[in-house]
């Protein structure tokens, strides 16, 4: 077998090239100089966990060599299979996201599915126009982050007759999969840990958003119930920063001098919150509490560490694609999966 590559290679490869280029380089050109059959060359980019290591090795080699380019238009065309499953991410700025679309992204492809991503900002208005134009690459699966689309985008989606896994949220009425935490309760559960530390002059630095203000209500309406009723609040179109945390300290204490614990909707807001409090000489947290959420990579190693809620955004993309397959494979049942969430106490609490 080693022979035959070895002696094909020289010959096959560079006559293609001189020919035509990549473009003349067929799947059975690859198979020869892998020595293979054409189905394990299709084998190897619709369905490379089906293939032995080193069957794969020698294909991809062969592959590289020729510059062999498939036509996968074609082959959806013939089998209507296009093996792209569409993903919609808000941003893939920080680690909050990628960290999840990295691990969809690999999980996929190990199942011999590309994905094709997309960035929809923050705005539900964004989501539609971006889902018509990935849609009609005709994808097999679709990856969404949150539950709050639009009701016209709601019904597309149920009618279109493709696996569907929305994300980073959850949902008593999911459109079909659903992979995610409870924002509301996580609002819930950082009230609690305010009141216990005696908490009584609150407040919130917050985006906008469908899921921030979920936390936010879960949030408010806990300390409500414990007869805390006056919030500081500050709110602000996404995308959050270091800079909005900063004004969001000045604003919240020109509404109330005494506040004493604040809840970020995000890392980078509790970060520009310790910042302008150390400027302001406020000690953190022995005169205002700070909570972010997120559990970024510099939440740590911040001075003071900052306590923030962490969510493992990994297991969400993993459990996610792992939806998808199984549905694609022939599985029915609609999966419903709560991945959590925990409150990570370091030095601002």
């Amino acid at each position: 077998m080693n022979t035959k590559m070895a002696s094909s290679k020289p010959d096959l490869a560079p006559a293609r090239r001189a020919r035509s280029g990549a473009k003349g380089v067929r799947i059975t050109d690859v198979a020869a100089v892998a020595g293979v059959s054409p189905i394990t060359v299709s084998r190897v980019f619709n369905a490379p966990g089906t293939v032995a290591p080193e069957t794969l090795a020698r294909v991809r080699h062969a592959v590289a060599e020729l510059g062999y380019v498939p036509n996968r238009l074609a082959g959806g065309l013939s089998s209507a299979k296009s093996r792209l499953i569409a993903a919609i991410v808000p941003t893939v700025a920080h680690s909050l996201f990628s960290a999840t679309v990295q691990v969809f992204s690999d999980t996929m492809s190990r199942a011999g599915y590309q994905v094709l991503l997309g960035l929809s900002g923050y705005s539900d208005d964004d989501e539609d126009p971006l889902l018509d134009a990935v849609l009609s690459r005709r994808p097999e699966g679709v990856f969404l982050t949150g539950v709050a689309h639009t009701p016209t985008l709601r019904a597309r989606l149920r009618k279109i007759g493709i696996p569907i896994v929305e994300t980073w949220d959850m949902s008593d009425d999911p459109i079909d999969m659903l992979v995610g935490f409870s924002h509301y309760r996580i609002g819930v559960m950082v009230a609690e840990r305010f009141l216990a530390r005696g908490t009584r002059h609150p407040a919130l630095v917050s985006a906008n958003d469908q899921r921030a203000l979920a936390r936010r209500r879960g949030f408010v309406e806990t300390l409500a119930k414990n007869g805390v009723n006056d919030v500081a609040e500050m709110l602000m179109p996404p995308p959050s920063s270091v800079a909005l945390g900063k004004e969001g300290l000045r604003r919240v204490l020109d509404m109330h001098a005494g506040v004493d614990a604040i809840f970020c909707s995000s890392d980078l807001l509790a970060l520009g919150v310790v910042s302008e409090a150390r400027r302001l000489a406020i000690d953190i947290p022995g005169r205002i509490a700070v909570c972010g959420f997120g559990d970024l990579e510099f939440t740590a190693d911040a001075m003071p560490a900052l306590t923030t809620v962490r969510v493992d955004g990994k297991r969400i993309g993993a459990t996610a694609a792992r939806c998808l397959i199984d549905r694609l494979g022939g599985a029915t049942e609609k999966t419903r999966v709560d991945v959590g969430f925990e409150l990570v106490e370091r030095e601002t609490l």
